[in-house]
């Protein structure tokens, strides 16, 4: 298959390059300038070769025109673009994307990548889901850590998904920090990391951190996705549990996070798909 990737930032573009070279794909990459690490270049450069390019964000029609030149129908997006960008979107849209903005009902994330999505279909490639190739990295069911989470933890976890559950369907984030039943913290525009970091200043250690994914999550875009980098922001906020939904959140660092959880007591929980409609708290059988 030739297929394309266009890669936002992070180590998840590397991941799915590397997954699909590895099941015998051609790979053409789309590196968006200020926002995909530099290295990704590098990583394509190597044997078995794949095609990079780098564009600026707005340029819809260049992406599109690269893809059609190297035969590409289908497509991954894989990597975070900073929110706070789509407010200079406007004002770097190239003529694709100015069409594709007039026609929007909403401006947010789901609306705008929807948007794209709709454009790249229009023009013959199709947008695969973005762990299309890193099935084995989706979190699992259960307790995934040593520590189960005691009474008071899974408490505000049932509180907590009703929380998170709604503001994930409004479109306005998909993590919140409760602690002793009330909400602390509600992720906006600055991402997981900042969110743990303001919580734990506000409520100081004991905060839980609930991550969830979009009601109608569409798995091509905007996938709720932890790392390493979580814990250690959870362990300097002093935060204790962290909650997300299996088979929807991608952990980056594989089983990694889960060792790294285990070092500092952390307890991490896949939330199943089965408790959403209840925002019940899953089993804490392993």
């Amino acid at each position: 298959m030739k297929l394309g990737l266009i890669a936002g930032n992070g180590r998840f573009p590397f991941l799915v390059l590397d997954a699909a070279r590895g099941a015998g794909h051609d790979v053409t990459v789309v590196g968006l300038k200020d926002e995909t690490f530099p290295e990704l270049a590098d990583l394509a450069a190597r044997p078995p070769s794949a095609a990079f390019h780098w564009i600026s964000l707005g340029q819809l029609g260049a992406l599109i025109a690269l893809f059609k030149d190297a035969g590409v129908t289908q497509a991954v997006m894989a990597g975070q673009v900073k929110h706070t960008k789509l407010f200079s979107v406007m004002a770097s849209a190239d003529k694709t994307l100015l069409g594709v903005l007039m026609r929007l009902k909403s401006k947010s994330t789901d609306g705008l990548i929807g948007g794209i999505a709709d454009a790249l279909r229009d023009q013959g490639i199709e947008l695969l889901d973005s762990t299309a190739f890193l099935a084995p990295l989706l979190a699992r069911e259960g307790v995934l850590t040593r520590r189960a989470p005691d009474a008071g933890e899974q408490a505000d976890l049932v509180f907590g998904y009703r929380i998170a559950d709604a503001v994930a369907g409004l479109d306005v984030g998909q993590t919140i920090a409760v602690k002793a039943a009330a909400v602390v913290a509600v992720e906006g525009m600055e991402g997981t990391d900042a969110l743990i970091a303001r919580a734990g200043q506000l409520a100081g250690p004991g905060v839980r951190i609930v991550k969830v994914a979009k009601p109608n999550q569409d798995m091509r875009f905007d996938v709720p996705v932890v790392g390493v980098s979580t814990i250690e922001a959870m362990k300097a906020a002093g935060a204790t549990v962290l909650s997300v939904d299996a088979g929807k959140t991608l952990m980056i660092d594989g089983d990694t996070i889960v060792k790294a959880a285990d070092d500092v007591g952390i307890c991490i929980v896949g939330r199943s798909a089965g408790s959403h409609e209840t925002h019940g708290v899953l089993s804490v059988v392993r």
